[in-house]
């Protein structure tokens, strides 16, 4: 390898590095922000935080490749301009493909990588964080007993202390509602003046240690209006044991997601998606037949008596009387009442089975687009660079997030569109890419002819020669 290619690869990957760090920390942030509902006061465990975060950073990671590739691009080809470094190459005789050479194939292998990771890698990582997120969510609420509050995560009770000191752990005025009995109601109310809470050894359950308190307890059977006599005492000392199994994390199959979309890869979606095809028409079949069917009011293996029995129960008519008649017509109308309501639901089916089915393909199409999303940012990114000759985090960032959203904006509705039935899968998750190919051809053929795409004189001389094309000739030109 050249020492101008090392040169090049490294001035390439330290922007890229950088930058892909930057852009994976703010979809993750997005990702916080979206779920900081969900994820505080469950008192989850640091490490299963960390846990979650890995799984979300990954999942992000198709998205924030393209993006980093474009903007260190931008800056890498930017600073050589901009240092005067890609004066003397291009004097020696390299042109700008060859000067880009190196970082073509380091794009090349990212774009690679990209897919190899959005295919095998991206699965399981989905898998693990959907499992987890699910488990996460649904996790009750931990044991925080604010003062003046009742406190109802715990099954059965509700609790209620009126003050509370943290570092004793120690409660005052305690009020507890039993609700384990079913249809009871507040019938039994346990009031202590002090108490105290420990966890057991196993951390499965909360001893609560109650002092110089009294309790209520009223039983009576649901709807019953016998009276029942209620119990009330006092005690000095009670202990109540209240199980936490239920504020644990509980961990969920992993199975239970295997067949999700986005947990397959490249195969097991078109195998996946050719299932739902074949059941989709099999499904349709015999909703047409079954349809079909129903539209026969006599059938062709009983008689028009049999039918009359079968429909009404009453004794047989002749044919064309009119107690026949009556019962036909009928007959007729809940048919078809019943073909109506069949009818809809069937097309409510269909568009559910269509819609799971693009969701398939949509996936199946977001894993190669992606990946050649890195190379069309990395001809967009190099040859801009080359011709704006500006470097940094400054003019770069600007024309890296306007392609960038560009890009996503496209992208996102069109996979609404696919989504919704209104366009097949291809060419609708191409149409980003099918955007940028032209911008990424017409900047690398501006970049490499030298072409002064943002040259300002440029632009009014060539406005001038068509303004001079139009302008009138005199006849006799002045004297003066």
């Amino acid at each position: 390898m050249k020492r101008l290619h090392v040169m090049m690869i490294k001035a390439f990957i330290g922007p890229l590095f950088i930058t892909f760090l930057i852009v994976l920390f703010i979809l993750v942030m997005q990702f916080l922000w979206k779920y900081v509902d969900d994820l505080m006061g469950k008192g989850l465990e640091w490490y299963v935080l960390v846990e979650l975060m890995t799984y979300a950073t990954a999942s992000f990671v198709p998205l924030a490749l393209p993006l980093a590739i474009l903007l260190s691009s931008i800056m890498t080809l930017g600073g050589l301009g901009e240092n005067s470094e890609l004066v003397p190459m291009r004097s020696a005789g390299l042109g700008l493909l060859r000067i880009m050479q190196p970082l073509i194939f380091t794009a090349l292998v990212l774009a690679g990588g990209s897919f190899y990771f959005s295919n095998n890698i991206l699965p399981v990582a989905n898998l693990k964080f959907h499992s987890l997120l699910w488990d996460v969510t649904r996790k009750k609420p931990a044991l925080n007993l604010r003062p003046g509050i009742f406190y109802n995560g715990i099954d059965g009770f509700s609790i209620r202390a009126k003050d509370k000191d943290e570092d004793a752990g120690t409660l005052k005025d305690v009020l507890i509602y039993d609700h384990r009995a079913a249809f009871q109601g507040n019938r039994t109310v346990v009031r202590a003046k002090s108490g105290s809470m420990q966890r057991s050894t196993d951390g499965r359950y909360l001893l609560l240690t109650l002092n110089n308190g009294h309790f209520y307890d009223e039983h009576s059977p649901a709807n019953d209006e016998a009276t029942y006599p209620m119990m009330r005492g006092t005690f000095d000392k009670d202990e109540i044991r209240l199980d936490l199994s239920g504020l644990g994390l509980d961990r969920t199959d992993k199975d239970l997601f295997k067949d999700h979309y986005k947990m397959l890869t490249l195969g097991q979606l078109q195998l996946s998606e050719d299932s739902l095809r074949e059941q989709m028409a099999q499904r349709g079949y015999d909703q047409a037949r079954h349809l079909k069917n129903s539209l026969y009011i006599i059938r062709m293996d009983r008689t028009p008596a049999e039918a009359v029995h079968s429909g009404t129960g009453s004794v047989a008519v002749e044919p064309g009387s009119p107690p026949l008649q009556r019962n036909h017509y009928d007959v007729a109308m809940n048919m078809v009442r019943n073909n109506i309501n069949f009818m809809d639901r069937s097309i409510e089916e269909r568009m559910g089975r269509t819609e799971q089915i693009s969701r398939f393909a949509v996936e199946w199409h977001r894993k190669p687009m992606l990946a050649l999303a890195c190379l069309l940012f990395f001809f967009i990114g190099a040859p801009l660079g080359a011709i704006i000759r500006k470097g940094g985090m400054g003019l770069p960032v600007v024309f890296a997030i306007v392609f960038f959203l560009i890009f996503h904006i496209i992208s996102f509705s069109t996979e609404k569109l696919v989504i919704a039935g209104e366009t097949a899968a291809w060419p609708g998750m191409w149409i980003s890419s099918l955007v940028l190919l032209p911008i990424a051809v017409l900047l690398t053929w501006k970049a490499t002819t030298d072409s002064p795409l943002f040259d300002a004189d440029a632009y009014y001389r060539g406005w001038e020669r068509v303004r001079s094309l139009f302008q009138r000739t005199h006849a006799h030109p002045s004297t003066l």
